[in-house]
């Protein structure tokens, strides 16, 4: 690798989920040179990549405005500064608009706007020397996707709260993007990928015929937090032109799902 984070202290916040996007940002963030603290609420996922890219971990739960305090209070105390902020943190709900519940709606709001928000006002004032916010948003922030409503909308209030970000703290020096994967390949859409004809379904909509990686995402991240990144305030639509189309609809999912499985069926 190039080494375009060496020296660069990085917090990576949703890291704790096995192989998830966090935690491959972190080995090519490693990679490049940085160094790494890894934060999330599975300790022991925390450690096992903490280990294995030679950095720090710290247990965190995002809803909890005193845990990310400790949080950026601990990269403080490992290493005197912070060079980078990812909150790669989130919950795929799905469910139809009139049936989201209170509960549910109260929760996704903590995960994916309260807790980013906090999390970015923790992040700021340690970045004594300038440095990168990036928040992993996503292409339904800006184009439509059935039954999605509570995490479109969530994410796409915390994408505008980033453009505020770089707007006010630019002059220090503090760059802030977001970067928006359309349908991505980790362990927390494995299941769902799984059954046949659903990738099909989603893989057409995508000029670069493929559906997203969490590598995709990690590349794009590395360059919002290099020094010769000259962006602030942009979302990064890293999703292989997704939003030149659009998603599929639900009874067009349901539709490629049930021949895939016919299909097999007959043979």
């Amino acid at each position: 690798m190039s080494g375009k984070l060496n020296g660069k202290v990085s917090l990576i916040l949703g890291a704790a989920g096995k192989d998830n996007m966090g935690q491959v940002m972190a080995r090519r963030f490693s990679q490049e040179g940085a160094k790494i603290v890894v934060a999330g609420r599975n300790e022991d996922s925390l450690k096992e990549i903490s280990n294995e890219v030679g950095g720090d971990y710290v247990v965190c739960d995002i809803t909890k405005k005193e845990d990310i305090d400790a949080m950026t209070s601990k990269v403080l105390d490992l290493h005197g500064k912070l060079d980078v902020g990812v909150q790669a943190t989130g919950w795929g709900y799905l469910s139809p608009f009139l049936e989201s519940t209170e509960e549910d709606l109260v929760k996704i709001m903590n995960l994916q706007f309260k807790g980013p928000y906090q999390f970015f006002q923790s992040c700021i004032p340690a970045m004594k020397d300038g440095g990168s916010i990036i928040q992993i948003s996503s292409a339904t922030a800006t184009i439509m996707l059935d039954n999605h409503a509570a995490y479109m909308g969530t994410k796409a209030g915390i994408d505008h709260v980033i453009r505020t970000i770089a707007n006010e703290f630019g002059e220090k020096g503090i760059r802030a993007n977001s970067i928006s994967p359309g349908l991505t390949a980790t362990p927390m859409t494995s299941d769902a990928m799984a059954a046949p004809g659903l990738e099909d379904a989603f893989k057409k909509e995508y000029p670069l015929g493929r559906i997203g990686t969490s590598e995709d995402v990690a590349a794009a991240a590395v360059f919002l937090c290099s020094d010769e990144c000259f962006l602030s305030g942009q979302n990064l639509q890293v999703n292989g032109g997704l939003t030149l189309r659009r998603n599929p609809r639900s009874h067009e999912i349901d539709a490629s799902v049930a021949a895939a499985v016919a299909k097999l069926e007959d043979n």
